[in-house]
């Protein structure tokens, strides 16, 4: 079946659709179309997909388009025959890659804080109030979930593999590695697998 992936080289959930199908073989299946806008300026063609504008969107040729990366996600693993959201571990793999989308969701917000606000109207205490999120976010999946990072691949492991990607791009002067030396050693092997080189942000 042929699909059209909404997406941008640099959105980090774009990023984990593109390693999944990569890690599961559906890659040839994919065409990818630019998609990326902004909540101030949307991609019209975005919209057709997508009424909240946000990529990725999945069209289909049996049904109408899917979003949000961790259903378009559940759909592809289902295509590919399952095993990236095991059952017999699924709401550990479900809550990891949650953690990771609530990383996304707070970095990305910084982003826009500095990106699209004006200056004179931009809250400091608010963007840091997002960096404690996340900060508190890594230092659980340090002491909490590495056993669960390990081990056969998961839509868990990729997902905070695109998350710790994604903070290295547009947060890296935050060192979000200082006294996670675990995680970080743990990245440091998972962003090497093939899937991950091949989606580095450009």
């Amino acid at each position: 079946m042929a699909m059209t992936l909404f997406h941008s080289t640099t959105s980090p959930y774009v990023r984990k659709v593109d390693v999944l199908l990569r890690e599961s073989g559906l890659l040839d299946q994919v065409t990818f179309i630019p998609g990326s806008g902004t909540p101030l300026a949307p991609n019209d063609d975005t919209i057709t997909a997508n009424p909240l504008g946000k990529i990725p969107a999945l069209l289909r040729d049996d049904g109408p388009a899917i979003y949000d990366s961790r259903v378009i996600c559940r759909y592809l693993d289902e295509m590919a025959g399952g095993g990236f959201y095991p059952e017999s571990r699924l709401f550990e793999v479900l809550t990891l890659e949650a953690t990771a989308e609530g990383i996304l969701d707070a970095a990305l917000l910084m982003v826009y804080e500095g990106r699209l606000r004006p200056a004179e109207k931009r809250f400091d205490d608010w963007v840091e109030g997002q960096w404690l999120k996340i900060d508190r976010a890594l230092s659980v999946l340090e002491d909490r979930w590495m056993s669960h990072l390990h081990g056969t691949l998961t839509m868990g492991q990729i997902s905070v593999g695109c998350a710790l990607g994604y903070l290295d791009l547009r947060h890296n002067g935050r060192n979000w590695r200082e006294n996670r030396s675990s995680l970080a050693a743990w990245y440091e092997g998972f962003a090497k697998r093939e899937a991950m080189q091949a989606t580095v942000p450009v």
